[in-house]
């Protein structure tokens, strides 16, 4: 048989070539279909160097703050009237403040403080809003309709003047920044799981589900829950730098942590009147805050592009 007959009954002539390189993509191809979507997120995110970045300045910044009490060589609101203003060296790393406190330590202390109320604040939100927004969609009716209108109600105040007002009836201290920043951000994480509940519910694994007999808050927390935490992860990712920023801005002008309480915001007020002659009592402080929520800010872009499809 010849060339042409081959080609006439579609024989091995019409067959193409595959390069070594490309049937090993294929087999990675089909190795990967079996790969879960949290498997492949993670891949995709650590490909992200500048998030990966943002997660590594992250981990050195909470296992310093967790290792403090190894890390820290003095106690931070011990008074050495003979090593008042030490400018930074060897003995006193960040130096000492006017009251001969050593500052790095006070640092790695206030790190705690005001990293422990912004997690904790974003937990709360978004614990809160999980739970009124699933909720509110699902039950829907005069429930829905309640929910909707408390949550507009707190919208209509800005979120500082809500703070201000909580910390007003409460009085000032970190636990009540905490409990205000939980309380003021629950608003945005309902209306945020309110409508991926609303676009989830109809679909027909969950009408599946339902027919088999399962309860609704099976159906709630097993089946709904884990399909949307995509965005619950981002937009409190983003939230907590946000929420370390105003636990160290309302410290700062005295509503938060109190003296001599080695909070960040309430150490760069401390030192703000000696930054001429003491620069560090403030700027380590300030960098502490910066570094963070610098670092928690890349960590949420990265996981934005990770999760979100759209960015695929």
């Amino acid at each position: 048989m010849n060339k042409a007959d081959q080609l006439k009954l579609g024989g091995p002539s019409q067959i193409p070539k595959a390069s070594p390189e490309t049937l090993l993509a294929g087999l990675e191809a089909v190795r990967g279909k079996g790969t879960s979507p949290w498997k492949l997120s993670w891949v995709r995110f650590i490909r992200n160097k500048v998030a990966v970045t943002g997660l590594v300045a992250l981990a050195i910044i909470l296992l310093s703050i967790t290792l403090a009490p190894i890390l820290a060589r003095y106690v931070p609101t011990n008074i050495d009237s003979n090593s008042i203003r030490v400018p930074p060296g060897a003995t006193h790393l960040f130096g000492t403040d006017d009251l001969g406190r050593d500052v790095f330590s006070r640092v790695l202390w206030g790190g705690r403080e005001t990293l422990r109320v912004g997690f904790l604040g974003v937990l709360i939100a978004i614990s809160g809003g999980v739970f009124l927004g699933m909720l509110s969609a699902y039950t829907g009716g005069w429930v829905d309709a309640l929910v909707q209108r408390l949550i507009e109600i707190m919208l209509a105040f800005p979120v500082i003047l809500l703070l201000l007002s909580i910390i007003a009836i409460l009085g000032s201290g970190l636990p009540t920044v905490l409990f205000a920043l939980g309380i003021s951000n629950i608003p945005w994480y309902a209306r945020l799981v309110r409508g991926s509940v609303l676009s989830t519910k109809t679909m027909d694994y969950i009408n599946a589900t339902r027919a088999l007999g399962a309860g609704d808050w099976r159906i709630m927390f097993i089946h709904i829950l884990p399909n949307i935490i995509s965005p619950i992860l981002i937009y409190g990712t983003l939230e907590l730098g946000y929420a370390i920023m105003t636990t160290a801005g309302l410290s700062y002008i005295g509503l938060g942590a109190q003296p001599p309480s080695p909070e960040w915001g309430a150490m760069l007020n401390y030192g703000r009147n000696y930054l001429r002659d003491s620069w560090w009592m403030s700027v380590f402080p300030g960098l502490g805050v910066f570094i963070s929520v610098f670092s928690v800010n890349l960590v949420g872009e990265g996981l934005r592009d990770a999760l979100d499809p759209k960015t695929r």
